[in-house]
């Protein structure tokens, strides 16, 4: 008898598994939504769901493979987050800065991500000075750091200029760094500071025979590129440009259908079965 497979599930979570109001994408009579789970409270207010559907999904997963949330979120955001099904031995968050392990920060992990920053890139005090300088206050809301590793602007969507994000990600390319915007917020993240390498360390830690991956951003892209398998939604950034990779099956659905969608692919190959939710 072959020994059982080691499958490795990393996923992102917003807009790919979990999706706040604003995402859910429910364009059905209101009497056919379907049910939804909070799964984050955010300053005593629900902020993320996923169906139930999905829920059951997750769990199955999460039983099934090695399930890996793997998220540009800081670790105190993606504390809020509580996922149905058994707890994760690992997470990557800050876009690969964190690797979790029974949910603490691998010390070595950050400190090797430390020095190939300081190495490969403009440092993030040049970056940040630069956004801030360069951004409108008409349409600027907000500006953050996220754990000293990448910063990010919140911005009035509507009235952000399309040529100043065009700007940014040309005068950041030169730097070592790149630009993503995902909803109301434009994020500057080092090119070396990547979700794949922390994915492939968590692969070499416990001898993974598959890697499956989804994502919806442009920050996701190399995830899905270091996938055997990968998914991505119908909508996000990548949908939008039309991205699209070897092993990469592009979904449909769009909104939280799509993450439904994406957690009955990762049971059907990371199991080798057939889904028992709503399948």
């Amino acid at each position: 008898m072959s020994a059982p497979r080691t499958v490795l599930v990393a996923s992102d979570l917003d807009r790919t598994l979990i999706y706040s109001t604003a995402a859910l994408g429910l364009t059905m009579p209101d009497a056919e939504a379907p049910r939804l789970l909070c799964v984050e409270v955010y300053e005593s207010k629900p902020l993320s769901y996923v169906t139930e559907t999905a829920a059951r999904l997750l769990d199955e997963v999460g039983r099934a493979t090695v399930f890996v949330p793997t998220t540009t979120r800081t670790r105190e955001q993606y504390g809020r987050i509580h996922l149905p099904g058994p707890a994760p031995q690992f997470a990557i968050c800050a876009n690969g800065g964190h690797l979790l392990v029974d949910g603490v920060s691998d010390p070595e992990w950050r400190a090797g991500v430390d020095r190939r920053l300081a190495a490969e890139c403009a440092s993030l005090d040049e970056v940040r000075a630069h956004m801030v300088r360069t951004a409108d206050p008409a349409w600027l809301l907000k500006e953050r750091v996220a754990e000293d590793l990448f910063a990010y602007l919140v911005v009035e969507r509507a009235l952000l200029p399309e040529e100043w994000v065009k700007e940014l990600a040309v005068w950041a390319q030169g730097r070592g760094w790149t630009v993503s915007l995902q909803g109301r917020k434009l994020y500057a993240v080092p090119k070396p500071l990547t979700k794949s390498a922390a994915v492939r360390e968590v692969a070499r830690r416990i001898d993974a025979d598959e890697i499956l991956a989804a994502g919806d951003s442009l920050l996701d892209a190399d995830l899905l590129l270091a996938a055997d398998r990968s998914w991505r939604p119908g909508h996000g950034e990548l949908a939008d440009t039309g991205w699209t990779a070897p092993g990469l099956t592009v979904l449909p659905e769009r909104g939280v259908a799509a993450g439904e969608e994406i957690l009955r692919e990762f049971l059907r190959h990371g199991s080798g079965g057939a889904t028992s939710a709503g399948v």
